[in-house]
């Protein structure tokens, strides 16, 4: 895959799964416990992950040739 096709893919990723923490943070989920579980163990670790790789996937592309 060519790291433009990657970096495409990841920054939509990364902006989809952002819709729901941002539903989870002004909407109240006190009733709704599935997609409170889901937001916290599911999308902010994939957000965090792509966004960090977005940041230092270089470092840790060249990290693992070596």
């Amino acid at each position: 895959m060519k790291l433009s096709t990657e970096r495409i893919i990841l920054r939509w990723v990364h902006i989809l799964l952002s819709f729901p923490i941002v539903g989870y943070i002004y909407e109240p989920v006190a009733d709704r416990s599935y997609e409170a579980f889901a937001t916290k163990f599911v999308y902010i670790p994939i957000v965090v992950l792509s966004g960090l790789w977005m940041w230092k996937g270089q470092v840790i592309r060249q990290w693992f040739r070596r």
